[in-house]
């Protein structure tokens, strides 16, 4: 067959919002259909953020000599499955969205050299779409003298700022987290007219993709948020964010993520244990529902109930 007709290179996209089950389908898949796993959480990616993130525990890791690039971080193998995109940043360290579609795009391509097919697994929807279509992010440098006077202002206050700066950011954007919504403004204010994700949007995408999304009912959404939480709990999330502020200090951007925030509050006696992990369940559900608007967005999403469901839609994929 001519090089110019041949089929692009299939790629498998398991998401959805937290606490949705998406980590042990993609691993199911993964190991019937030959497959490994990028990892697309924004906190994931991180070192020493293991229970709170939902990482997949890690039973081997790899040597990085075994893999073609070398600035990834080392795959790690969970049920004889290797996972990508885990543990490749520091707390301490900004972690942009650039970043990841830089780094996420190279463990596509060694999946893909070494035969197998690639898994996007992850409810972080922006990282997901910029690297399934290649999103022409702007570069827009730290604005020092600008942060220094937004950081003066309440989460609430350049919150509504946002709204005003770019809507569209604004609806899918975690409130709560400062840090982010200051970029986010930062962006706006130094580009003046925000470009919409159409016009980032790369029309001609290199990848055939199959985007597989989990949808629960509410209720069924809430009790298994209730259940992941309570299980971090005794994991030992307390622990882990102790350990964490023994290195770190807990005004860093990494500990707005959810879960951190309320156990750190709990620490410093802000609020009862109880409290804290009624905050945590609530917070949690919050962005769940936000998550669900972000991805109610994309037409191209297969939601589905169970996982008889993905299978079927994947051998016709993975056949045709």
């Amino acid at each position: 067959m001519p090089k110019n007709l041949s089929r692009p290179p299939k790629v498998i996209v398991i998401l959805g919002p937290t606490a949705s089950g998406k980590s042990e389908l993609a691993v199911k898949i993964a190991k019937k259909f030959n497959g490994e796993i990028i990892s697309a959480d924004s906190r994931q990616i991180y070192r020493g953020l293991d229970i709170c993130s939902g990482k997949v525990p890690r039973d081997s890791i790899f040597r990085k000599s075994d893999f073609q690039y070398k600035d990834v971080g080392r795959p790690y193998i969970y049920k004889g499955v290797v996972h990508h995109l885990l543990d490749v940043a520091l707390p301490k360290k900004i972690f942009t969205v650039a970043q990841y579609q830089k780094l996420a795009e190279k463990a596509l391509k060694d999946i893909l050299r070494r035969g197998k097919i690639p898994i996007i697994c992850g409810g972080t929807g922006f990282y997901i779409d910029a690297l399934i279509y290649n999103y022409k992010l702007p570069k827009v440098p730290p604005q020092k003298k600008l942060r220094k006077q937004l950081e003066k202002k309440s989460t609430e206050e350049l919150f509504k700022q946002l709204k005003k700066l770019d809507p569209e950011r604004y609806e899918t954007i975690d409130k709560k987290n400062k840090r982010r919504i200051i970029r986010a403004i930062e962006i706006a204010k130094t580009l003046g007219k925000v470009p919409t994700l159409q016009q980032i949007q790369d029309k001609k995408s290199p990848y055939d993709f199959l985007k597989i999304g989990i949808k629960l009912p509410g209720e069924t959404l809430k009790r298994r948020i209730s259940q992941r939480v309570d299980k971090m709990l005794k994991l030992g999330l307390i622990n882990e964010t102790k350990q964490l502020l023994k290195k770190y200090p807990a005004d860093l951007p990494v500990f707005n993520t959810i879960g951190y925030r309320e156990i750190i509050d709990y620490l410093k006696g802000k609020t009862t244990l109880p409290e804290a992990i009624s905050l945590i369940k609530k917070n949690t559900y919050q962005y769940a529902k936000r998550q669900m608007t972000w991805f109610k967005k994309n037409k191209e999403i297969y939601w589905i109930k169970n996982k008889g469901e993905a299978f079927r839609l994947l051998r016709g994929y993975l056949t045709d």
